[in-house]
């Protein structure tokens, strides 16, 4: 699946604009290299390119704070709160990190995995790992009092990672059992946080 979005450019003007949002953020991200956006060309109002620019600067600020290297290794591009993240890690342990990473940015409408796994050794298991994620996803998506776009869910032998935004608490339990009622779960690690919960920062 392919989404074109406009891309991302550093400016230094936004940068300033985004200092009283982000705080201390902003300079350690934009000093890593962050993306920021514009509204010059693109039909949207300038409040969404702020916004978007804000949640692109703190998913880079979480990956440099985790490993500078994710910087290199993972493209993100941000249109009206939907998060596209492309390119290629080493494991899939890494690409959990990559997205459980992102989710932590505040004002995220949806995130769109796109990133491959160059190690796909012992591709029995990953066959699996896929079909496992491929269900759950697919029982969200039909759970009507589940909001399946504010979620993620990556498998790793077995073990499936919930991440993303729970409306409330009995949605995140309905996701739960979804996901412990797919066949081959050995073990599940929820990185959910409740829509009104303070940010994780680590």
């Amino acid at each position: 699946m392919h989404h074109s979005f406009p891309s991302i450019r550093t400016t230094g003007l936004v940068a300033l604009m985004l200092a009283p949002l982000l705080g201390g953020c902003t300079s350690l991200a934009v000093g890593a290299g962050a993306t920021v956006g514009t509204a010059v060309a693109q039909e949207r109002s300038v409040g969404h390119a702020v916004d978007d620019v804000k949640i692109s600067t703190q998913i880079h600020y979480h990956w440099l704070r985790h490993d500078k290297r994710l910087l290199t290794k993972v493209d993100l591009e941000v249109h009206e709160g939907v998060v596209v993240l492309t390119g290629t890690v080493a494991t899939p342990e890494e690409r959990v990190d990559v997205v459980r990473l992102a989710w932590q940015a505040d004002g995220i409408r949806e995130l769109i995995n796109e990133i491959e796994v160059a190690d796909t050794s012992g591709i029995g298991d990953w066959t699996r790992d896929g079909w496992i994620t491929t269900q759950l996803t697919t029982r969200l998506l039909f759970d009507r009092e589940v909001l399946s776009v504010n979620y993620s869910a990556e498998t790793v032998n077995g073990v499936v990672y919930l991440m993303g935004i729970a409306q409330d608490g009995p949605e995140l339990i309905r996701v739960t059992e979804h996901a412990r009622n797919v066949p081959y779960v050995r073990r599940i690690v929820s990185h959910v946080r409740l829509k009104s919960d303070p940010r994780r920062t680590s």
